[in-house]
This record gives structure tokens, C-alpha cells and sequence, in this order.
């Protein structure tokens, strides 16, 4: 099983409103520079969303939804802190719930 951790918010927040194109670009480059597995995405409308744990956090969140996924918990929580007004979880999968944590509607 992995352990997934994220941010989300509305899409327009995450593409639009704040410069998370330009992070996850360099790290991107830091990480094939150090030949590095990349270990996050962006993921818009992701369907993980939608399961009864994140109901409560969902609910919070405008639509369309979009979300960073990773399995670098302190890359999440730096995401958390540079850009604050984002929703933070996890999830292990697979589970009863989630088959797969790639999947958008």
C-alpha cells in the first residue's frame, strides 16, 4: 500500500490565481537534474475527492476541484504553507474506496 498526501483547492486557484505552474516546474527540474523519480502531480477534478473520507473537506473546496498528489509528505507541506488557503489530506491505496488515485472526471 502507498501512502498519498495532497493539497487541494478550486482549480482556478491552484492554475490561475497562484504561481504552482512555476513551483512544480522546478522541482521538476531539480528532480531530473538529481535523477530523481518524479513523485507528484497535478491532477484536475481528481475522482479521490469524492469519497466519503474528504466529504467535510470537499465541501469547503469551490468546483471544479484540482489537487497536488504526492507521496513526499514534506513536499505537501510545503505546498501548505506557500500557498495557505488549501485543503490538506491522505489516503492510502489502494483501498475500498480509491483503485486508482490518477483517476479525473
Amino acid at each position: 500500500m502507498t501512502t498519498y498526501f495532497f493539497i487541494a483547492a478550486s482549480e482556478k486557484f491552484l492554475t490561475v490565481e497562484e504561481p504552482l505552474e512555476e513551483i512544480l516546474k522546478e522541482r521538476e527540474r531539480n528532480y531530473k537534474e538529481n535523477n530523481k523519480e518524479i513523485d507528484f502531480w497535478l491532477l484536475k477534478n481528481p475522482t479521490f475527492l469524492q469519497i466519503t473520507q474528504f466529504n467535510d473537506l470537499t465541501a469547503k473546496i469551490p468546483t471544479p476541484p484540482a489537487a497536488v498528489l504526492s507521496t513526499d509528505k514534506k513536499f505537501i507541506t510545503f505546498l501548505k504553507l506557500r500557498l495557505e488557503f488549501v485543503a490538506v489530506g491522505e489516503f492510502e491505496c489502494p483501498n475500498a474506496e480509491i483503485n486508482d488515485p490518477f483517476k479525473v472526471e
